[in-house]
């Protein structure tokens, strides 16, 4: 396909056919996804393909009970790795340093940039990913699943597979509300209610198609997409919850050195 065409007709596959990925399909993915820039050609990043269904089946838990995760035929974690280059510095007497929340960062930004490679490589050849916000919400379990060891820890992953199902492309902002020209400018209220208001429409349709999430917007007396997000999806407390694990897990990887 041409590259438009896989950016524009991206949608998010949780439903899989029961059939595999040919080795020589992945590796070409995963080609593309070590061919992303990365900070200074360090490449601080580890690429963990999971296809054994029985540790998928323990990492469906850590995943947040994602059916995705053992229905796909393969998952695939994109770490910030620090460890190997480690090893390298270590074996050519130069100083092996890289153990703090920077370098975390340089790690987590070169693995997401390798993982949205692979992604996009994955859709041209006709397959089917769902990223999983849980990668990183749950680094400390998933991290644990996947022997990783210091200087190691996941940051993004999806599942990846044969699409059963053919779902609509979600709707996005318009490029005029995310985009700025020279500097930020900030937004009016005006401006707000417009760039959101087919977000607000659309996404409240699809909660009300569903009868599930249509249930659970009654039951907590929800009235828009804002409510959801904060009140059902992405609560206050859950993301201070999330942030303790993810800091937590940081400092037990030997990414929180602080030079003391």
């Amino acid at each position: 396909m041409e590259v438009n065409e896989v950016i524009h007709g991206h949608r998010s596959i949780r439903k899989y056919e029961d059939r595999d990925v040919s080795q020589e399909l992945l590796d070409r993915i995963l080609e593309a996804g070590i061919r992303a820039s990365s900070s200074g050609n360090m490449q601080s990043y580890s690429i963990v393909v999971t296809r054994d269904k029985e540790l998928r089946k323990k990492l469906y838990s850590a995943h947040m009970e994602q059916s995705m995760v053992v229905d796909a035929p393969v998952l695939i974690t994109f770490c910030a790795d620090f460890n190997r280059m480690r090893k390298w510095l270590s074996l050519n007497d130069a100083p092996v340093h890289f153990d703090n929340y920077m370098s975390f960062l340089i790690g987590a930004i070169d693995a997401t940039l390798a993982s949205q490679n692979c992604a996009l490589a994955a859709e041209n050849e006709g397959l089917g990913i769902c990223y999983m916000g849980s990668t990183l919400a749950n680094c400390d379990q998933i991290g644990e699943l996947l022997n990783l060891p210091e200087n190691v820890v996941p940051v993004v992953g999806f599942s990846l597979g044969y699409s059963a199902e053919d779902p609509a492309p979600r709707d996005r902002l318009p490029q005029h509300g995310i985009v700025h020209h020279e500097q930020y400018q900030d937004y009016s209220d005006e401006e707000i209610k417009e760039i959101y208001n087919e977000r607000n429409e659309k996404g409240w349709e699809r909660y009300m198609a569903n009868p599930k999430l249509k249930e659970m917007t009654e039951r907590l007396g929800l009235k828009n997409l804002a409510q959801i997000y904060t009140i059902a999806k992405y609560t206050k407390e859950s993301h201070h919850e999330f942030s303790q694990t993810v800091l937590n897990y940081l400092e037990r990887q030997n990414f929180m050195n602080n030079g003391q």
